[in-house]
């Protein structure tokens, strides 16, 4: 990572940690292991599952525990932009969902995300789409109006 992504990265962590456990998982966050309908590696599965909701992120643990810090720093960019209504796999309940995602985006690592079915990244291509604005505006294409612009225009009017 570039120093100054590093360093967002860094502070995401450590925000993320803070901030408590139980507080992450909005009402619309739905998790699934390998039993809740998220099993399994095929192709055809991970295209349902991948367009299932408008966003999708394979992670790590879960939104409300992170086994990873990349996979925390995902859920925690996704907090900040006010996104609650979103599916979260954890891979480490399924082995052949976790070698199934890499092998269906072509990316080796996770945590991934998906938006509106389309593979978006991991961690550091979401941290850079937080820190240029390019995130507000995939989010605003799904319908999702970024919690940022809300806090942006409060700082405003101040």
């Amino acid at each position: 990572m570039s120093g100054s992504l590093g360093r967002v990265a860094v502070a995401l962590l450590r925000w993320g940690r803070g901030a408590g456990s139980g507080g992450l998982q909005g009402p619309g966050v739905r998790t699934a292991g390998s039993g809740g309908g998220g099993g399994g590696g095929s192709a055809e599965q991970l295209d349902a599952l991948v367009k299932k909701d408008k966003v999708v992120v394979f992670l790590k643990g879960t939104p409300e525990k992170p086994q990873c810090g990349f996979s925390n720093a995902v859920v925690q960019i996704l907090r900040l932009h006010g996104v609650r209504d979103y599916a979260a796999y954890n891979v480490l309940d399924d082995p052949q969902l976790r070698q199934g995602i890499k092998d269906y985006s072509n990316w080796p690592t996770i945590p991934q995300v998906f938006l509106n079915g389309e593979f978006v990244g991991g961690c550091d291509i979401l941290l850079q789409m937080h820190q240029n604005g390019d995130l507000v505006e995939e989010l605003r294409k799904l319908g999702i109006r970024s919690a940022l612009l809300d806090e942006k225009k409060d700082q405003d009017s101040k």
